[in-house]
């Protein structure tokens, strides 16, 4: 760790002593201060690589000064030392926007670990990969929280309709923060019958311990088994789980991001899913804005998308007609229905130039009305789930998992629905 420093800030000496000989022994130049007047001064005169602070200081919070340092020295991850099990401290100051805490006594393994998260932000530049396209305020916006979060180690719940691109933001905030080298393990909740989700969660080979060091992404929290909830609440409360089949418990360092498309707290209420969990998971709310919302960015998905499929030497292209068009519609599939509507016209489309008739939207067909016959409101009923799950089928590009969260029902029962409708 060659030239990084460290301000440690705390009111009593044995600790200021302890953690300074600690990271001086990991090679950082070290400032101490006992107060949050002191610490604003050392501030003031040079640029720390990190900083420590106590909860409770002789003139102030530990809280002020972080949201001091979230001001005026955004580039710098500040962290919160917090009493042993001081629960709401730490989730306070993860969200006034600390990189994270570390509880007394002090860890020095847990320090080391959190100290060589901080410093490798400095070392992280500008995210590659798949990105979010637009330019609409409320992508910039979107973009600017990813950025604040991916400097925090604060577990965030991501919520939004199916295909607004809960996953994605999920990725650049792994990508953009310290934990970009390590693992990104995805966990899809729906795809997994409830027996067998505490395996694959917990098991020596299961997701948890996969995203040893990185991030976990829990799709679709809210279908997790309450059994399955109780034990992921521990982990995240003890940062160590036992896996089926061992006799010990191993510490885990993961930081867990989670997607729904549910109002949790209504859940919680109808005791669907757990209070303690929602609190643990929900430190951080991330709203992702539906395509509706946001229609400025809807012609430049369009173009990425098309420059996609074309390929190499074939680009496509959007007659004026064809983008009135797309503007004008409302896109309940969000991203995933827009990308499934030009597909389906460049394979119409006569040459390279789409026009608005060659753009097709899906649309559940009326039921037909009801006759006199007792076969007739069964089947009408059939009819339409049948083109429900077509146009979230179509929708969520085919892939039944999404189809599934999208209708509000469980894979199982989509797959069951599919095979008595002839579908499959």
């Amino acid at each position: 760790m060659p030239n990084a420093s460290a301000l440690i800030v705390d009111d009593e000496q044995d600790i200021r002593d302890l953690l300074s000989l600690a990271l001086s022994r990991m090679g950082l130049a070290v400032e101490t201060a006992e107060t949050v007047t002191r610490a604003k001064e050392h501030l003031l005169a040079r640029r720390f690589d990190l900083c420590l602070t106590d909860m409770r200081l002789p003139d102030g919070s530990g809280l002020d000064l972080i949201a001091h340092v979230a001001e005026h020295h955004r580039a710098m991850p500040i962290a919160m030392i917090t009493a042993y099990g001081d629960v709401q401290s730490a989730v306070n100051a993860l969200k006034a926007g600390a990189f994270d805490f570390v509880s007394k006594p002090v860890d020095l393994g847990t320090l080391r670990q959190l100290v060589q998260q901080a410093l490798a932000l400095r070392e992280r530049q500008t995210d590659t990969g798949e990105t979010l396209v637009g330019e609409s305020a409320g992508l910039q916006s979107l973009r600017e929280q990813i950025g604040r979060l991916a400097r925090s180690q604060a577990p965030v719940l991501i919520t939004g309709e199916a295909g607004v691109g809960k996953c994605l933001v999920a990725k650049q905030i792994h990508r953009q923060g310290p934990r970009a080298p390590a693992p990104f393990i995805e966990f899809e909740c729906a795809a997994i019958a409830p027996d067998q989700q505490e395996a694959s969660l917990f098991g020596k080979a299961g997701a948890m311990l996969a995203a040893q060091g990185g991030s976990l992404l829990l799709h679709d929290v809210d279908l997790l088994a309450l059994p399955v909830q109780i034990k992921l609440h521990k982990a995240i409360q003890d940062k160590a789980i036992r896996a089926i089949g061992a006799f010990a418990d191993t510490a885990i360092d993961v930081r867990i991001l989670s997607t729904t498309r549910k109002d949790l707290v209504r859940e919680a209420a109808a005791q669907r899913f757990r209070h303690d969990l929602l609190y643990r998971i929900n430190v951080i709310e991330l709203p992702v804005p539906p395509l509706r919302e946001r229609p400025e960015d809807i012609l430049p998905l369009a173009h990425a998308f098309l420059e996609e499929i074309g390929g190499d030497g074939h680009a496509l292209s959007l007659t004026s007609a064809a983008e009135q068009t797309l503007l004008a519609h409302p896109f309940p599939g969000n991203v995933p229905e827009l990308e499934s509507v030009l597909e389906r016209a460049a394979a119409l489309a006569d040459g390279n130039l789409i026009d608005a008739g060659d753009l097709r939207f899906s649309r559940p067909e009326p039921a037909a009305p009801a006759a006199a016959t007792a076969k007739a409101l069964p089947e009408a009923v059939e009819q339409l789930e049948r083109a429900q799950i077509q146009a979230a089928l179509e929708a969520c590009r085919f892939n039944k998992t999404k189809a599934a969260a999208h209708l509000g029902i469980t894979f199982r029962a989509l797959r069951y629905k599919m095979e008595k409708l002839g579908m499959e």
